[in-house]
């Protein structure tokens, strides 16, 4: 068996497979499909300071190769989560990480803080595509001044591994990707939805209750390849890759774009024990190559 095990900064993962946010739940949901404490990292759904209810519905819709969704990061705040899901996870032996999310770079910070002080969190997941509400709801994360604000606030409040995922509806992402670099992230993980759009023909209107939503899912597969490596060449800190992995082979071609580590989503939604799958086939390409070591392959393509 190769060597499984990277490293993205002080976080140390068994093995590059992590999940993504909002596709995993908190874990507790995928325990009878799969030893949870079989892959490198789970990323809990979305956390904001207070609760909120999420979009009407309808709020997802298939198309062709993926997904649309515009849940709108249903959840019930982080005080509810302190209490209530973190015993039930902070002793499964794996690295378990919260995405957090807010409306201002303050409820950011105030969030990131709380999550900081739960001992067996040691990294969160800073999800700079929420709308700014003082900026008329444009993304934190489509401007380098509005993805700093927010990582300049986080990094003051929280100590511990600091990724920031990355919005792909920018025109140069390589330039958020070394905006939040420069703020102090430990880590890029990219990409998040692509801006999308269903439509109902038949009543001559848009599916989501909200007009549009992320499409995630095979189709955003190359985007995301183009932009981990972009991204990889442009920065000096870890490159988390995401978007579109439905097999180890898509997952090693992340990796070698440049991705130290992966994430699984939609393909949660088809198989449950996917990322198991996606690490023993990982492992088993490796031996067939005669790669002793999965940091052998990562930036390695020509």
């Amino acid at each position: 068996m190769a060597r499984l095990n990277v490293n993205i900064g002080a976080l140390k993962l068994k093995n590059p497979v992590m999940t993504a946010s909002g596709t995993f739940g908190y874990g507790l949901e995928f325990q009878d499909f799969m030893p949870l404490d079989g892959i490198g990292g789970i990323i809990v759904k979305g956390t904001t300071l207070k609760p909120r209810e999420g979009n009407d519905y309808p709020r997802m819709a298939e198309t062709p190769m993926g997904m649309l969704n515009c849940v709108g990061l249903q959840n019930k705040g982080v005080d509810y989560f302190a209490e209530h899901i973190y015993p039930q996870i902070k002793d499964i032996d794996t690295n378990m990480i919260v995405n957090v999310s807010g409306s201002s770079p303050e409820d950011y910070a105030e969030c990131a803080a709380r999550v900081d002080a739960l001992e067996k969190i040691p990294a969160i997941e800073l999800n700079i595509s929420c709308p700014n509400v003082k900026d008329g709801g444009m993304a934190f994360g489509v401007t380098c001044a509005g993805a700093a604000s927010v990582v300049r606030a986080v990094r003051e409040a929280y100590h511990k591994t600091l990724i920031v995922k990355l919005s792909p509806n920018v025109t140069d992402i390589t330039e958020i990707a070394r905006a939040v670099e420069a703020e102090g992230a430990d880590a890029v993980s990219l990409i998040n939805t692509l801006m999308g759009m269903a439509v109902d023909i038949e009543k001559r209107r848009r599916v989501l209750s909200i007009g549009t939503g992320g499409l995630s899912g095979p189709a955003v597969k190359p985007v995301a390849l183009r932009m981990v490596y972009q991204v990889a060449k442009a920065v000096k800190v870890p490159v988390v890759g995401l978007g579109g992995i439905m097999t180890a082979e898509d997952a090693i071609a992340f990796m070698m774009c440049g991705a130290t580590a992966i994430e699984i989503g939609t393909a949660n939604f088809l198989d449950p024990a996917v990322s198991i799958k996606v690490r023993d086939g990982i492992d088993a390409w490796l031996e067939r190559h005669g790669i002793s070591d999965v940091n052998e392959i990562i930036g390695t393509m020509e």
